[in-house]
């Protein structure tokens, strides 16, 4: 592929929530059942709080939550440990991996502005806080639909994922672009928006479609326009404070977001 004449060179997006399972929600009945198969209750809600982060770490902050932690205490007789961690990311990786296909739905406008991107000469990146293992049965999916980015990096490929910058820095390797403020990272969980922030690029939260929310397509239209209107709110100001610079409702709204960034970069203006 050409190099690109934009100042942008590249857009790296999450996965679940971003561009594929509307609403986020294949992790959250796999965590609830798991910590079940363990005597301990939690709630969708509670499994949701630290969502972008890769998975073992997910747990281990899930563990360490006080509620959770007490209730772990009650059930199982000692106070949760890193070998606790360990027993349930074993138990977790294979479930997730087997209801992921489950939410393989794209998002709408997802593929459709991926190629509009592509046709502007900039690359597609992606990073998740998905494993390998959960990621491979939903890999051949996305491609059917019509998403297949120019790389992968999956938790665990590296020392360090989200918050931390690592997983973007193989990116840009993978890729082959520099500077960071040529790149635009999209995702919808404050663990991802860190991840690009570390990093140096341009962060873009999508609220409506995400974590944030949390909800299905059919479960979003179903809500009154004030539900609606509460929900989204509140999602927008989740991903601000995470420090995101543009907040959109899903990608279908990136285009003009990345116009936008564009003319920021030719006047100077950085992350």
């Amino acid at each position: 592929m050409t190099e690109s004449p934009s100042a942008l060179k590249a857009v790296v997006f999450d996965w679940a929530g971003t561009i594929v399972d509307h609403g986020s929600r294949a992790p959250m009945g796999a965590f609830v059942k798991v910590f079940a198969e363990f005597g301990v209750a939690i709630t969708i809600d509670e499994a949701r709080g630290p969502m972008g982060l890769p998975k073992w770490d997910h747990i281990h902050a899930l563990l360490n939550a006080p509620a959770i932690a007490a209730r772990w205490t009650a059930a199982r007789g000692t106070a949760p440990t890193r070998a606790d961690v360990d027993a349930i990311y074993a138990v977790f990786v294979p479930l997730n991996a087997r209801v992921v296909t489950d939410y393989a739905d794209m998002i709408p406008g997802a593929v459709e502005t991926v190629a509009a991107i592509r046709a502007r000469g900039l690359k597609i990146g992606s990073t998740t806080g998905y494993t390998r293992e959960i990621m491979a049965p939903l890999l051949p999916i996305a491609a059917a639909a019509g998403y297949a980015p120019d790389n992968l990096v999956c938790a665990g490929d590296l020392a360090a994922g989200r918050p931390t910058p690592l997983m973007m820095y193989r990116t840009f390797l993978d890729l082959g672009v520099f500077p960071a403020h040529g790149v635009v990272k999209v995702d919808d969980t404050e663990p991802g928006i860190a991840e690009g922030l570390a990093a140096g690029t341009w962060t873009v939260g999508v609220a409506v479609s995400g974590n944030a929310m949390g909800l299905s397509r059919d479960e979003v239209a179903a809500l009154s326009p004030q539900d609606f209107a509460a929900r989204r709110a509140a999602a927008y100001a989740t991903l601000r404070r995470a420090g995101a610079h543009v907040v959109i409702d899903s990608v279908a709204d990136l285009l003009p977001v990345l116009d936008d960034i564009e003319g920021r970069l030719l006047r100077g203006e950085r992350p």
